[in-house]
């Protein structure tokens, strides 16, 4: 079988193509045209890990995920998350291809971002604050300049120094998070907190939270307030199981991001705020890859 390092898979996979890209499988999935369970999730304790296994049937191609989140790899210079995934011929059970899923987790998490981004945000919008300082507020800081004209960015971090290493490379600027809120348009949260970093007593009226990093029954990016507004997510199903900040908050889901992009639920205009809680979909992946395997058989 071929098999696609991670440097192969950058040069295939533009956020550009991507974000059209995630936008149609958002569709496709609310619309009932793949076939996929919530992930499944093996615990690895003695290792402080976690295995999840992320598979969809999408069109011609089945494919799967297979993700590791090791939250202490940071400490030894290694990738919390990573990932291998595998397509396969939805006709005859063939296996085409599997590839490094690092770097697809990493920017189709940001190319969803930007697809809600450019729906929900408001067309004015020219204050982003990113809470966390690892890829995905990186990745996040390219893909949501593809859809909305930033003038200032502004970053924090636990560590004080990552965030303004971070700021330094996205062209933002370091504050604590209080500060970094107050004001933004945008809102984007990918931390690895247990407890919530981000405050609604911070949040200015009509902004969307982006909020990518809380996933799991005991993560929580966002306090009781911060969530009070309109819901929306990637997916119901995941969302009943996924998302401590929707279940312990009680907070109702309005709809599915793939239902307000086709238009068969109506785009919220009277919302104090809109809140996007992303938790990341097996569709996502395997229109990612299906994406690079196109790449990869053109040239």
């Amino acid at each position: 079988m071929i098999y696609l390092d991670e440097e192969q898979v950058r040069a295939l996979l533009q956020l550009d193509d991507l974000i059209p890209a995630m936008e149609k499988a958002l569709i496709d999935f609310s619309a009932g045209r793949i076939r996929q369970p919530v992930r499944s999730i093996l615990p690895i304790p003695e290792h402080s890990g976690l295995w999840g296994l992320m598979p969809a049937v999408c069109g011609d191609v089945m494919g799967i995920k297979l993700v590791t989140v090791y939250e202490g790899n940071a400490k030894r210079g290694l990738p919390t998350h990573q990932a291998v995934i595998h397509l396969i011929a939805a006709d005859t059970g063939e296996p085409l291809v599997a590839m490094d899923g690092r770097l697809i987790t990493e920017l189709r998490t940001a190319a969803v971002s930007a697809v809600a981004t450019r729906l929900l945000a408001k067309p004015s919008a020219r204050i982003l604050a990113i809470l966390g300082s690892g890829v995905q507020a990186r990745a996040h800081a390219r893909a949501l300049r593809l859809v909305r004209s930033f003038e200032e960015i502004r970053a924090w971090s636990r560590n004080m120094e990552h965030a303004r290493r971070c700021a330094s490379e996205i062209g933002g600027k370091a504050m604590d998070a209080e500060s970094a809120v107050r004001g933004a348009d945008v809102v984007v949260t990918v931390t690895y907190s247990a407890e919530p970093v981000l405050k609604g007593a911070w949040l200015s009226p009509g902004v969307l939270v982006n909020a990518v990093g809380a996933v799991g029954l005991v993560k929580r990016e966002l306090d009781d307030e911060a969530i009070q507004g309109t819901v929306v997510v990637d997916s119901r199903a995941a969302a009943a199981q996924e998302s401590g900040d929707i279940i312990h908050s009680g907070a109702p889901v309005y709809a599915e991001l793939g239902e307000l992009l086709a238009g068969t639920k109506p785009i919220p205009t009277n919302s104090n705020r809109v809140i996007f809680k992303s938790l990341g979909l097996a569709v996502e992946d395997v229109a990612a890859a299906k994406l690079v395997w196109d790449r990869y058989r053109q040239r």
